[in-house]
């Protein structure tokens, strides 16, 4: 009689509207949607779960991004087709995001007490690979991956590890390579080398507190760099309060 009741987060509710709007015809094959702002002021949500509900729609096939154009709906594909969806609803970027703040922030800062010569020429190593790989995505990614739980490693916690090892597993999905499809290029790897390179100063320089500012100021780039828009708008430039608080700052 009864079925399962799931909490659904709020980017796939988010999803399920602008799908049900789609299938009754309200926007037509074709049609322009509106700009995510104005999709964010009807549904009284932020930017980033409008931009994450748009992903969604992508990858099922439902809608097409066009940069600095807009976002546009297209005819489903056929089901043969269709990308696998996930079967359990993935965190968003964002959300992954603020769990991160609140976890490496403070094992940056626990790091730079304990780090020793190995561990930073470790961290030397990723780095001086990472300047080689800009222009190739996965082995980026790869090493982006490698870099925090090498962080990590320096406190010989493997409940650490394998945290900041899976959050990162996290970005390998359809969902996560079609969002960063957008908004990763050259240009923002070496911003994020750069920013890498902050957190392995302060670590070697064992000052804590730099650590954490740096980590917290990495992530906090990474929000923004994720907050552009796709293009038919001026993009975010703010941390939003909420986003701010969860690593406690």
């Amino acid at each position: 009689m009864f079925s399962v009741v799931k909490s659904r987060r709020l980017y796939h509710q988010v999803a399920d509207q602008m799908r049900s709007l789609i299938d009754r015809g309200v926007f037509t094959d074709g049609s322009r949607l509106p700009a995510e702002r104005e999709l964010a002021e009807l549904l009284a949500v932020s930017r980033p779960t409008v931009r994450e509900a748009l992903i969604v729609l992508e990858v099922e096939g439902r809608v097409h991004i066009r940069m600095g154009s807009g976002v546009y709906v297209s005819s489903p594909k056929p089901i043969s087709v269709q990308p696998p969806l996930p079967e359990v609803e993935a965190e968003g970027p964002f959300e992954l995001l603020r769990a991160r703040a609140i976890v490496e922030c403070s094992i940056a800062e626990e790091a730079a007490r304990v780090v020793l010569p190995d561990q930073i020429s470790a961290l030397d190593g990723l780095l001086d690979r990472m300047a080689e790989s800009l222009e190739d995505r996965p082995v980026a990614l790869a090493l982006d991956r490698d870099f925090h739980v090498a962080v990590a490693d320096i406190l010989d916690n493997g409940t650490l590890n394998r945290f900041v090892g899976s959050i990162h597993d996290l970005r390998m999905t359809p969902y996560f390579e079609k969002l960063a499809s957008y908004f990763e290029n050259p240009q923002t790897w070496r911003a994020a080398m750069e920013e890498h390179r902050a957190i392995r100063d302060a670590i070697a320089a064992r000052d804590p507190q730099a650590a954490r500012a740096a980590m917290r100021a990495h992530l906090d780039q990474s929000q923004i760099r994720l907050s552009e828009s796709f293009g038919e708008e001026p993009a975010d430039s703010t941390i939003p309060a909420s986003w701010r608080c969860a690593g406690g700052e």
